[in-house]
């Protein structure tokens, strides 16, 4: 808890935590929303094609989405960090927090297991029905980013709270 402490106490958290400026908290918070945006949207895109919405789509094309869900995923990776040290004793002893992770690391795993799946193999060039392991793996995905995203939104009411470490919420 000292080290946790200490870097909630760096100059840095202090100022993303408390400064009231547009380009602290908010901002970072609103790139945390804009990464999630480009991780998400083109994921959800490509299970839902996965699972039968717009058959007629070539699936080709939508591997060009990769390289702007990574974009997505770095900038949510540095702004959830950047987040995460400016109230690092409050999310590193919620649960909540590591179902998040858990919740992210699944659905990238199964997003990476589509690429390699879908888009490096023949499923590519079938415009109409996926296999029955693209469609599992898509399903998959679609509901571990919504595990992510509820489980991210509800760190706010679930455990303890920022600012107030005698507080705890409830399940």
């Amino acid at each position: 808890m000292a080290f946790l402490q200490w870097v909630e106490s760096l100059g840095f958290s202090t100022w993303v935590r408390e400064s009231g400026s547009i380009w602290s908290y908010p901002m970072i918070l609103f790139l945390h929303t804009v990464g999630l945006g480009f991780l998400v949207g083109p994921s959800v895109a490509i299970g839902l094609r996965l699972l039968g919405v717009g058959k007629k789509l070539p699936l080709g094309p939508m591997s060009r989405l990769y390289p702007i869900m990574w974009i997505g995923f770095w900038i949510n990776a540095a702004s959830g960090f950047i987040l995460l040290m400016a109230d690092a004793t409050t999310k590193l002893i919620n649960w909540d927090f590591y179902v998040k992770l858990v919740f992210i690391a699944a659905a990238i795993w199964t997003q990476q297991s589509l690429r390699k799946r879908v888009f490096a193999g023949r499923e590519v060039r079938n415009h109409a029905l996926a296999s029955s392991t693209a469609r599992v793996l898509a399903l998959v995905m679609l509901l571990c980013w919504m595990g992510s995203i509820t489980a991210g939104r509800l760190m706010a009411y679930l455990g303890p709270v920022s600012g107030a470490p005698n507080l705890t919420n409830k399940f």
